[in-house]
């Protein structure tokens, strides 16, 4: 791989050129460039590689399976939103030989310790800077470094620091001395005031005085708090002696900071950590919207590749609207648009293969059926023959059931959503060769923006033909159209749910708050966008979920404040696209009122105290100009019921992304802590336009440690900007107390 080979890129089945692929001394980056000559060199490092797949296992390369034989392909899959890397080896000898190598490339990158991933880090940059590539750095090039790295530091401070880094006296930096100079660069003196004050001889910190600073500051439990500092010391004190002494130093102090247990998002939290039995109304439940699109919503590309990004994200309900296909073979796309179409079979046999890698919990299939009775026969076939024993078909106890089932009863199986006929208590109805059900017209028409008289108020129904093979997969969440609470309670059973566009359920909301609770509490509803957010834009899910809907869909394509809150909403319980919902949200008697929760008998508000302190190593803005450093600011905001909404941020620090400095303090008091959620924003501030993003990170206030906390910030896409982190001081105390 280090030698380099040709390696055919391929976009489309039109659309195959050769590219020079390399991988570099670090072992961290590839390069690749087109053989002509004088064509840009492009890179990608080895840590933006998710997963490496073999064989046809993307649609592209499936459209070229006649072309080129299996074992000569093989797909990178990236983080975030990126598109795949499709590649064709000259045999298939040399594809197994990168298929193995950036596998194992990529499970060494995953393994990296804190240190490891400094060190990868400190050299990424040296080989930046070192442009003429002769292994040493002479000052202009610590110069430009420094631009590179968002420092707008003055000649005079720059050249101090190089020549005391410059041991060898030779004008240039090379190894250990560039590792000294990018030590004195981010010299931490935010950190090393608050080590001074703990430590009684400046110099270490003992066992007790680490141990009280764990209890006293960071939260811990006074019976835990000695085992734990032990624990760390061992973990992160980098000098032998010390650890024998169980002391921590300037460094182990710094290396504990930054490590997972000093990070801000509670670590008892990570794995799935909830009660999983309860039934499946008590649960926000990770939920995409059209997830077969990966733009907008009248030209977008549909691929099999939205469900694949979706499921491993950790939703649990996926979307698919079929239409009658070519070939009495259902397709899947956005009707009456340009969007492109899918088959129905290869969405389900992604189901298949992806639904449960990251998450054993159930997953929803929310079908959208515009088909005939034909090719829904051929829609029941392909759900119970490609999903086998996964799909649930009928009631968990083999008799009807009285109230829904949990995650954990549910563990690796997948339920359709979709409209049935009959009732379970009674499965004799269903029909012999087809029956007519009324159709929820509301929920296409008004999704594509075309119902005219729907918008004038006037209530339209429509029948459709149902296959009984198709009925017949529809257990737990058979839809049913909403008409108001007192007929549901009436008229409706608990395995039926209601679907709502977010304007309906933004007005049932402010109308109706309290009983959209109580009646969540019993059976599920999903919310959707609007079909006027042609641009797949999102609306605010935390709306929704102030009065307890469990099935919040969004356009899991489109990044932006949306997508952020509900990332950090399903960030804790392992990821598992399943997190129970506050305890005053899940019984039927429920006095909560998202507007007036003052009002109910759960009623806790406590007073948030955020001090930002500092920001380490901020990235540059995304197509920002040579040289540009940023002027950043931080925003800190909560999002949860409408009296606790918030945005409340720092000043901006002029011309410093690498050690910005702000000290600030932003108090905020928060009526409903069990639902909001606290958003980390860091902008590169602009007087004369809108800030530019820069990073952010969110997360549940249930699950934010106290203390001294490093954030770590992620991008746009929502992976890690590794090692960009802001540094504050969080306190939560009763509102009562203060």
């Amino acid at each position: 791989m280090q030698q380099g080979a040709s390696l055919h890129k391929v976009r489309s089945s039109h659309w195959k050129r050769p590219r020079f692929f390399q991988l570099q001394e670090d072992r961290r980056n590839i390069w690749y460039r087109s053989h002509k000559p004088g064509q840009r060199r492009s890179s990608f490092s080895i840590s933006d590689v998710e997963a490496v797949r073999e064989g046809h296992q993307s649609e592209i390369l499936q459209s070229i399976a006649d072309e080129f034989p299996a074992d000569r392909c093989f797909t990178l899959v990236f983080r975030g939103r990126r598109g795949n890397l499709d590649l064709v080896a000259e045999t298939g000898r040399e594809a197994g030989h990168w298929v193995r190598g950036l596998r194992k490339l990529i499970e060494a990158d995953r393994n990296m310790d804190q240190r490891e991933k400094l060190d990868h880090w400190i050299s990424d940059w040296f080989q930046k800077a070192d442009k003429d590539k002769d292994g040493r750095m002479n000052f202009k090039e610590v110069r430009d470094l420094l631009k590179m790295m968002n420092v707008d530091m003055n000649e005079d401070r720059s050249l101090h620091l190089f020549k005391m880094a410059d041991k060898s006296q030779s004008a240039t930096l090379e190894g250990e001395e560039f590792v000294l100079f990018y030590k004195a660069l981010t010299k931490r003196d935010d950190v090393h005031e608050l080590f001074t004050q703990l430590s009684a001889d400046g110099e270490t910190l003992t066992l007790e005085e680490f141990a009280g600073f764990l209890q006293s500051e960071q939260g811990e439990p006074r019976a835990e708090a000695e085992t734990n500092a032990k624990d760390l010391i061992t973990r992160y004190e980098p000098s032998e002696t010390a650890r024998r002494l169980y002391a921590l130093t300037l460094d182990g102090f710094l290396m504990y900071l930054c490590s997972p247990e000093g990070s801000i998002f509670e670590l008892r939290h990570a794995p799935v950590y909830q009660d999983m039995s309860q039934p499946l109304c008590h649960y926000f439940i990770s939920s995409s919207h059209n997830t077969y699109l990966l733009e907008d919503q009248l030209r977008g590309h549909s691929s099999v590749e939205g469900y694949i990004r979706a499921l491993k994200k950790g939703c649990r309900c996926v979307e698919v609207d079929t239409w009658d296909g070519p070939h009495q073979e259902p397709v899947v796309y956005h009707g009456h648009t340009l969007t492109s179409k899918i088959l129905f079979k290869d969405v389900i046999a992604a189901v298949n293969t992806y639904a449960f890698m990251v998450s054993e919990f159930p997953v929803i299939v929310s079908i959208e059926n515009h088909c005939r009775l034909e090719q829904q026969q051929v829609m029941a076939h392909h759900l119970r023959s490609i999903l086998g024993d996964k799909l649930i078909t009928c009631p968990l106890q083999g008799s009807p059931p009285s109230a829904l089932p949990s995650p954990q009863d549910l563990r690796r199986k997948v339920l359709v959503k979709g409209k049935r006929v009959g009732q379970l208590e009674g499965s004799g109805q269903t029909p012999d060769e087809g029956s007519e059900e009324e159709e929820e017209v509301g929920e296409t028409e008004e999704e594509n923006g075309r119902n005219e008289t729907r918008r004038r108020g006037k209530i339209q129904s429509s029948k459709q033909q149902l296959s009984r093979e198709l009925s017949d997969c529809v257990v737990y969440c058979k839809t049913v159209q909403f008409h108001s609470f007192k007929h549901s309670r009436s008229h409706y059973k608990f395995y039926e749910i209601s679907s709502f566009t977010e304007s309906k359920a933004r007005k049932l909301v402010r109308e109706y708050g309290g009983e959209f609770v109580r009646h969540n509490t019993w059976q599920l509803s999903r919310v959707y966008p609007s079909g006027l957010r042609t641009d797949s834009s999102n609306f605010h899910p935390q709306d929704m979920w102030n009065s307890g809907c469990q099935i919040v869909a969004l356009n899991f394509q489109s990044a932006g404040e949306e997508m952020d809150l509900n990332d950090g909403r399903f960030s804790p319980n392992g990821h598992c696209g399943y997190v129970l919902k506050p305890v005053f949200m899940r019984s039927p008697s429920s006095t909560f009122h998202p507007d007036r929760p003052q009002n109910s008998t759960a009623y806790r508000p406590l007073n948030l105290t955020i001090q930002v302190i500092s920001g380490q190593q901020l990235p540059k803005v995304t197509d920002s100009k040579p040289g540009w450093i940023v002027d950043p600011l931080v925003r800190v905001e909560i999002h949860g019921v409408p009296m606790d909404n918030a945005r409340l941020e720092t000043k901006y620090i002029d011309n410093n992304g690498f050690n910005p400095v702000w000290g600030e303090t932003l108090r905020f008091t928060v009526h409903v802590p069990d639902l909001a959620l606290v958003r980390f924003l860091v902008e590169d501030y602009d007087l004369a336009s809108k800030n530019d993003f820069v990073g952010q990170f969110t997360l549940p206030l249930t699950s934010m440690k106290e203390g001294y906390r490093h954030v770590p910030l992620l991008s746009r896409d929502g992976t890690p900007l590794t090692p960009a982190s802001l540094f504050v001081h969080v306190t939560m105390l009763p509102a009562a107390d203060t």
